[in-house]
């Protein structure tokens, strides 16, 4: 999909028919016919193109000096669901790349991404104040600080997910809980990472010898290093946390398959014994008191069993080893 949007000069930014100086054009997922649109109409360099179609790409800047345009790459984060929890909860967490690219020469910008993602829908819809395509900086800053409002966002629901899922843990130990517990994991993993490319990226966007930084750009700037900072410290907590978290439940699993094997070794013990008697009198030798009637007969072998187990689960329970 490509669309064109433009900010007029009421304010507010509306799609266009086609290409205007000063418009922001917007790439989602498009098919090859697009692609060369995108390369011969727009101008976006083919190797821009292809990076940002590379979902393995990770935060970074680049700069063409032929062309005078500037290549911004991003993660932000999104959501994974199954379709049995789609809309309720997300199984896993995951980052995917959002590009942006200056082209000062036709004094337009584009953003390519491979899904639809909420912080270009936020900005084209009007929920973001301040948007401006003709101003391209503040633009890729309003960008970046809402991605990192949308990490903290989805770090909380991590945080509220795991809550709950440990709470779940309590009561009853089952793999679907473990499995939840991992994938949060494994999602504050891909955060952390992300979260660390974007921090450089940003350093070398404050530092103003790519993309030039006006003085209304500064205090903005400091908001999002702000706001990526506060992400960067709640994802290590959060991961610190839930690995402590799964290690206690691996002990708490560790502890209770002990304790379960521990019986059962208890009971297998206790019930050998009777076997054991029993295989005495069923040997075809002659034994102690043969020829007595009482002692001749089943019940006398039943009582020494049922005496014997009674002893052994005696000892047993004072040694600790039977509650």
């Amino acid at each position: 999909m490509i669309e064109y949007l433009k900010t007029m000069e009421d304010g507010r930014t509306e799609r266009i028919e086609g290409l205007e100086a000063g418009c922001w054009v917007r790439v989602v997922d498009p098919t090859s016919e697009e692609r060369a649109l995108l390369e011969n109409e727009v101008g976006v360099l083919p190797e821009f193109v292809r990076s940002a179609l590379d979902d393995e790409e990770t935060s970074r800047i680049d700069y063409d000096d032929d062309v005078n345009q500037t290549f911004v790459i991003v993660d932000y984060p999104t959501a994974k669901f199954t379709p049995s929890t789609r809309d309720t909860l997300p199984i896993q967490y995951d980052t995917m790349p959002l590009s942006v690219v200056f082209m000062p020469r036709e004094n337009r910008l584009v953003t390519i991404s491979l899904h639809e993602n909420p912080v270009c829908e936020d900005l084209a819809n009007g929920r973001v104040r301040g948007v401006d395509t003709r101003f391209r900086t503040r633009f890729l800053l309003l960008v970046l600080l809402r991605i990192s409002q949308l990490y903290l966002v989805y770090l909380r629901r991590i945080d509220r997910l795991s809550s709950n899922t440990e709470a779940r843990l309590h009561a009853s130990v089952r793999n679907e809980e473990l499995i939840q517990m991992l994938n949060l994991e494994k999602s504050l993993v891909y955060f952390s990472t992300s979260l660390k490319s974007d921090e450089a990226t940003l350093n070398k966007i404050m530092q103003g010898r790519i993309i030039p930084l006006y003085d209304e750009d500064h205090e903005l700037l400091e908001d999002v290093l702000v706001e990526i900072h506060q992400a960067i410290e709640m994802c290590n907590i959060y991961s610190n946390t839930l690995s402590g978290t799964m290690d206690a439940f691996a002990s708490v699993i560790s502890n209770n398959l002990n304790i379960v094997m521990k019986v059962l070794s208890v009971i297998t013990i206790v019930m050998a014994i009777p076997n054991i008697i029993f295989g005495f009198y069923g040997m075809n030798v002659v034994m102690p008191f043969d020829g007595v009637p009482v002692l001749d007969s089943w019940v006398f072998p039943l009582v020494i069993a049922a005496v014997c187990c009674l002893v052994a689960a005696l000892v047993f329970k004072r040694k600790g080893m039977w509650r």
